[in-house]
């Protein structure tokens, strides 16, 4: 077996070589030159797909085409700043546009309303830094991110579960008072307290 390519996705957005497998694989445009990564996104418009649908197949390092991402679940790929996307998961699209209107108490939204605002709030403008976004642990909704220590860790009911690019490690007890630093975009957080029914990789539990 070969080395891993540099595709998958971590809670920060970041793009690694590692062997996790991906439930769904997305885009967020052209990002490699041959094989090699070379840029961290080509616009707002960041989707998360279904890994089969009607029998397509794209070939991976296609040139001048988007470059295939993989997320290991998709509390993964909301942490990093995806959305469902609206054509090969058109269910999943539907219900989040509708919990965003919910949730977020506005009318609701084209797909370019929320690709503007996730964009705004997944990294500083002008940069690829990340932005965190401050919260009390009561305010944090189950299937959002956190950083703990410097890592990501799953917000699941009452517990932590930290992330790496090897799957989901040993949970912990969630903290009852202070403060925490999300991950997941506030947009998609409050997609989350409306009832969007998130997929968590079994292994978080």
């Amino acid at each position: 077996m070969g080395a891993p390519a540099r595709n998958r996705v971590t809670p920060m957005g970041d793009l690694v070589a590692a062997r996790l497998r991906g439930a769904w694989t997305g885009n967020r445009g052209i990002l490699h030159e041959g094989r090699e990564v070379v840029r961290f996104h080509a616009g707002d418009l960041w989707i998360t797909c279904a890994l089969r649908f009607r029998e397509r197949w794209s070939e991976q390092w296609r040139p001048h085409h988007f470059t295939w991402l993989y997320f290991h679940d998709e509390a993964v790929a909301l942490a990093a700043g995806h959305r469902p996307c609206a054509e090969c998961r058109r269910a999943e699209y539907l219900a989040y546009r509708d919990a965003w209107a919910d949730g977020l108490g506005v009318r609701t939204p084209s797909a370019k309303d929320m690709n503007r605002r996730l964009h705004g709030e997944r990294i500083h403008r002008g940069t690829h830094r990340r932005r965190l976004h401050e919260l009390g642990w009561g305010e944090l909704p189950t299937g959002a991110f956190v950083r703990m220590e410097d890592a990501p860790a799953l917000v699941l009911d009452d517990a932590l579960v930290p992330w790496s690019p090897s799957g989901y490690g040993l949970a912990r007890s969630r903290p009852r008072t202070g403060r925490a630093l999300a991950i997941t975009p506030p947009a998609s957080m409050a997609v989350l307290r409306a009832g969007y029914p998130l997929q968590i990789d079994p292994s978080a539990r």
